[in-house]
C-alpha cells in the first residue's frame, strides 16, 4: 500500500520560516486524495485548521499532537502546545491488533536545522494511525530534515524484527 506525509510550510509561515512561497492547501489537498487513496496525513496549524478542513472530504478526522515541551513565544498566551493532524484513510485494523489512541503527547524537537522538524514519536503515532506495515510505502511530500523518512526506515526495520522469531522453526 502507499500512504503520503504532508507537513507543508504552514498558511501564513512560508516565507517567514523557510523563504518559500505559501503552498496551495487547495491543490496540495486535491493531490493527496487522487494520489494516495490507501490513505495520508496532513499537519496543519490550530489557527488555519478551520480553513483546511473546508478544503478536506468529510470522511477525514482530526488527531492532535499536544507538545508538553513546546516554544513559548513573547506575548502569545495562551501558548501554541498543540498541533492538529487530519487522516484520512489507512489501513483497516485487525481485530486482533491493539487500539490506537486518536492523539499523542510528544515534545518538539530542537535544532534539527529546520523549525518544525517532527520528532520520532510523533512519526511513530502517525504510522500507527494510518496502520502502516512493514513494506508499506510512505511518501513523505514536505521532506524538510528527512525525519519523517528516517523515522519511517527505523519503523520497519523494528516491525520486521518483531516478525521474525528468535530462531528458525526448525531449531525449536
Amino acid at each position: 500500500m502507499i500512504f503520503a506525509y504532508a507537513d507543508p510550510p504552514y498558511i501564513g509561515q512560508a516565507r517567514k520560516h523557510y523563504g518559500c512561497v505559501e503552498v496551495d492547501h487547495g491543490a496540495l489537498i486535491a493531490r493527496l486524495v487522487a494520489d494516495y487513496p490507501d490513505g495520508w496525513a496532513l499537519s496543519c496549524s490550530s489557527p488555519t485548521l478551520k480553513f483546511v478542513l473546508s478544503l478536506c472530504p468529510d470522511d477525514v478526522r482530526v488527531g492532535p499532537w499536544v507538545k508538553p515541551f513546546a516554544s513559548y513565544k513573547p506575548g502569545v498566551n495562551p501558548a501554541f502546545a498543540w498541533e492538529p493532524v487530519i487522516f484520512r484513510g489507512g489501513r483497516p485494523y485487525e481485530r486482533e491488533q491493539a487500539t490506537v489512541v486518536d492523539w499523542v503527547s510528544a515534545n518538539i524537537t530542537l535544532e534539527r536545522g529546520l523549525a518544525g522538524a517532527k520528532p520520532e514519536t510523533f512519526c511513530a503515532w502517525i504510522f500507527r494511525m494510518l496502520n502502516l506495515q512493514a513494506g508499506d510505502e510512505l511518501h513523505d511530500l514536505f521532506y524538510g530534515t528527512g525525519a519523517v523518512t528516517r523515522a519511517w526506515e527505523s519503523y520497519q526495520r523494528q516491525m520486521r524484527i518483531s516478525d521474525h522469531p528468535a530462531s528458525p522453526p526448525e531449531a525449536r
